[in-house]
């Protein structure tokens, strides 16, 4: 049985044990739900990559941040609409 922080037993055990109770079994709260994924719509970052992968994607010219980006899909198991 769980003490109170002075040592004792608490006052009304049942009290104890249905605070205890919902304590475990409660559901977390949780934050807003995030925004589903706009099709085509592009976020800017930053990233850091190593050097020998940048020079990897650019070594074709234009174009290299939508190929890091359709290798990223690929790794992330989304299709590339």
């Amino acid at each position: 049985m769980s003490r109170s922080p002075s040592g004792r037993r608490p006052s009304d055990p049942m009290k104890a044990a249905e605070a205890a109770f919902k304590k475990a079994t409660t559901k977390p709260i949780e934050g807003p739900p995030k925004a589903a994924a706009i099709p085509g719509v592009k976020e800017t970052v930053t990233l850091r990559i190593d050097q020998d992968v940048l020079e990897f994607f650019q070594e074709d010219g234009p174009g290299w941040q939508d190929r890091i980006n359709a290798a990223l899909r690929k790794a992330a198991g989304k299709s590339d609409d």
